[in-house]
């Protein structure tokens, strides 16, 4: 073989790497594999939508969070996995404290976001804001004795509330706010108290909470808005009538003695450690806090839009404005351990 031919075979070998690498990063560029634990009819029109505009196709797998983040861990670095979209901020804590979370840095994200709703080390991005206040029934309840969720340790409402068991993130995320707000000792006693005002042990999610109340066996319940959002606009007879015997009363607001404002969390989207489609998945993340997904998302799913300047549903809109607490979510996180121990110490199961 003459030296002429070995040059040339050598220059075919690079032009066939070449190939080979564009071919790669190009398709990297066409698709991006989504673990989600939202249901998929919540989430898959928005994400077609992304597809038509951006020409890059969405892998979508649906689970249970809790399945979800143990699969991620168990498949670490050869996960197929470029995004993670799930509930809560203590959920997407957990993520980033596996190692299964990799920074961001998106402009467009830091912009639409407010600080308080975003991982401060870009970890993870809200994308929708959920409120967690006090629901309660019509006929058996004047709006005017509620105030804050402290004083529903009060003695007047024993035997009156119905709240979902400690194991529940959305609870865990409650009690975590309230241990910034109150301190670790002054939480445990309300959180007692609380335990002894339950009219049945904690079961079932919160529309059985919001179904109970509304059948007379507690007079409050403790539930995200989204699920009363939900059942106010089903055709079915068994969650409509109980939901329109409820009503929302926004805790912990300005003049109720303590106005930090309801507690709150977030859904949001975090880039695994092991994606390969780093591009695509940061312009899905964008894609989904621009004004058109904002305003789709929160009518569909009955959760409030994670950017301001968006227009309500008229469901949300009915309930009037309200204050959120403004505590950065990443502290749900962070006192999410404390929080367990605590209801487990006060007999919250």
């Amino acid at each position: 073989m003459t030296p002429g031919t070995t040059h040339h075979f050598t220059s075919l070998a690079w032009l066939a790497a070449a190939l080979i690498l564009l071919s790669q990063v190009a398709l990297a560029d066409t698709e991006v594999n989504l673990y989600s634990a939202r249901k998929e009819a919540l989430i898959k029109p928005l994400l077609d939508r992304f597809t038509d505009e951006t020409g890059i196709q969405v892998n979508l797998v649906t689970g249970k969070a809790d399945a979800l983040l143990q699969r991620l861990k168990s498949e670490g670095a050869n996960s197929p996995a470029d995004l993670l979209l799930t509930v809560d901020a203590g959920n997407l804590h957990r993520a980033k404290t596996a190692g299964i979370t990799q920074a961001v840095q998106s402009e467009t994200l830091d912009k639409a976001i407010p600080a308080t709703y975003r991982d401060p080390e870009g970890h993870w991005y809200g994308l929708s804001l959920r409120a967690r206040p006090i629901l309660y029934a019509k006929e058996r309840v004047d709006p005017a004795d509620l105030s804050t969720y402290e004083a529903l340790a009060d003695d007047a409402w024993q035997g009156r509330i119905c709240i979902r068991s400690s194991s529940n993130i959305y609870n865990q995320s409650l009690v975590a706010s309230m241990i910034a707000a109150d301190g670790v000792e002054s939480t445990e006693t309300w959180a007692r108290a609380i335990v002894a005002n339950m009219a049945r042990p904690p079961q079932g999610g919160d529309r059985d909470q919001i179904k109970a109340a509304a059948a007379g066996q507690c007079d409050i319940a403790i539930a995200n808005t989204y699920y009363l959002s939900g059942m106010l606009k089903s055709d079915d007879p068994g969650e409509l009538e109980p939901a329109k015997k409820m009503a929302v009363f926004w805790p912990n607001q300005p003049g109720d003695g303590d106005g930090r404002g309801t507690h709150v969390n977030v859904s949001g989207a975090a880039m695994t450690a092991a994606a390969s489609n780093k591009d695509a998945a940061v312009k899905l993340m964008e894609f989904l806090v621009n004004p058109e997904a904002q305003a789709w998302y929160a009518e569909t799913n009955g959760e409030y839009p994670v950017r301001t300047g968006i227009e309500q549903s008229p469901v949300l809109a009915e309930w009037g404005e309200f204050q959120a607490d403004d505590l950065s979510l990443a502290k749900l996180g962070e006192l999410n351990a404390a929080a367990v121990r605590l209801m487990d110490r006060a007999g919250w199961r």
